[in-house]
């Protein structure tokens, strides 16, 4: 279409000069000529607003799929506790021995198994753990924190004949990838009280961030 334009400017710029008798060394610029001109300075305009809206176009693009990924990262919710309700004294055994918290009384997510005792990153970011326990002092208490297969912080309390009872715990924030897991293990020789709630296991993620 704007081809077929310029050709009709340059057929009517022809045939006003051959009527007015203009040879071709004289420059003349009569009212087609200057629609010509016209014309092109659009054709730019229009360019240049073409390009603006594509580049429109790729912000908003980009823009959604940024608010779509912030929505998807504020919903996911990880947030568990957990106690090891066993009768009586857990322990002391000859080895070190995982501690399974049978008792669930908060899963957000699911990534607390009470099979095992792992609990399993389902996405990767900061995450707070805490764990504690009550013992008598017959034996020593103990308690490690694993992420993985490298334990991270401890709890201990020694043996007493005086101190009846023992209470410790720690916590820790751990920065995770998906499928981490991080658990909890009964140091070798050592014991821990399981009636009544007194210990638990309890985490949740912080924040999330990229893989």
């Amino acid at each position: 279409m704007f081809l077929f334009l310029c050709l009709l400017v340059f057929f009517c710029c022809g045939l006003n000069m051959a009527q007015h008798g203009f040879s071709q060394s004289e420059t003349v610029c009569p009212d087609s000529c200057l629609l010509r001109n016209e014309l092109m300075a659009m054709k730019e305009k229009i360019e240049i607003m073409e390009t603006m809206l594509r580049d429109s176009e790729t912000r908003l693009i980009n823009s959604e799929s940024r608010i779509a990924e912030m929505k998807e990262q504020a919903s996911t919710k990880v947030i568990f506790s957990a106690a090891l309700a066993h009768p009586g004294s857990f322990g002391p055994f000859e080895k070190e021995t995982a501690v399974i918290y049978k008792t669930v009384i908060t899963n957000v997510g699911s990534a607390y198994s009470p099979v095992s005792g792992d609990f399993t990153a389902p996405v990767a970011g900061v995450y707070y753990f805490n764990f504690f326990y009550h013992a008598g002092g017959s034996h020593q208490g103990q308690l490690f924190l694993y992420k993985n297969d490298q334990i991270v912080v401890m709890t201990h309390d020694h043996q007493s004949d005086t101190d009846t009872a023992d209470n410790g715990g720690n916590a820790v924030f751990l920065q995770l990838q998906q499928g981490d897991r991080v658990y909890v293990r009964l140091g070798a020789n050592r014991h821990i009280w399981g009636y009544g709630q007194h210990t638990t296991f309890n985490g949740f993620l912080v924040t999330q961030m990229d893989s």
